[in-house]
């Protein structure tokens, strides 16, 4: 299905049409979107990272938009006018990155949000692990969240319109509960370990590194995003995925 250009007016129709209320996605840039006109399927992963992995992008044509601030084929973000199915995941590790707005359902293995891209979900998001650390990015996720685990830190915290299934990871200081987030965690019981593969948590006793910084939850945050840019497992119940090729910067 092609993809379209559209300017600022013409997305913010497109909104308005599937019933998104001004003050949903009036946070968003005001400039050009492409737009995919209709559900869309993905069947490797999905780096939203501008500018050195654009071109892997299958929703923008080859050398994007004309050349702005030195840079071909920039682009705000990416609209999806109904469901997206990643079947590996998505990262956003660097600052300066597209959007993604899901007009439908969002589903993909692992969610990771720790550059500044925009997200935001009209239906649900369901993935194995969803991490955000990052207290630049707009994230609205307007359904339920569901995940084995949810890892929310440096005071990054998603708005969900409904409630979050799974275990949810969050810094002591921070209380899901004074800011509206509704947890149900159907594995209360369980372990963190019965939920993660040993990789990606620290070792009892062990001495993380300097920038293992999620070390009061029990994680190793190098080890949990390599893993996932390498299309790894991170949930015990979790599954090998098409990896995402780290490419150096330009």
């Amino acid at each position: 299905m092609e993809t379209i250009y559209q300017t600022w007016a013409e997305t913010v129709a497109l909104f308005e049409r599937r019933g998104l209320a001004q003050e949903v996605y009036g946070s968003l840039y005001e400039d050009e979107y492409i737009l995919h006109p209709g559900p869309a399927s993905l069947p490797g992963s999905l780096r939203l990272d501008d500018h050195q992995y654009r071109h892997e992008n299958p929703w923008i044509k080859a050398g994007g938009r004309p050349e702005y601030e030195g840079i071909d084929g920039a682009v705000t973000g990416y609209v999806i006018d109904g469901d997206l199915h990643v079947d590996g995941n998505i990262l956003n590790l660097d600052h300066g990155s597209p959007s993604l707005i899901v007009l439908g359902d969002l589903k993909a293995a692992n969610l990771v949000l720790s550059g500044s891209s925009h997200l935001l979900v009209k239906g649900d998001v369901e993935v194995e692990t969803f991490f955000g650390n990052s207290t630049d990015q707009l994230v609205d996720i307007r359904g339920d969240l569901r995940a084995t685990v949810a890892v929310m830190w440096d005071e990054f915290l998603p708005e969900v319109g409904g409630s979050l299934h799974g275990r949810a990871l969050t810094p002591g200081y921070l209380d899901p509960d004074d800011c509206g987030l509704v947890i149900q965690d159907p594995a209360a019981q369980a372990d963190l370990a019965d939920l993660l593969v040993p990789d990606v948590l620290l070792a009892r006793g062990g001495s993380p590194d300097d920038d293992a910084y999620l070390a009061d939850a029990g994680l190793h945050y190098e080890n949990l995003i390599d893993r996932m840019a390498r299309g790894l497992p991170v949930t015990r119940t979790g599954r090998t995925v098409t990896p995402l090729e780290m490419l150096p910067p330009e």
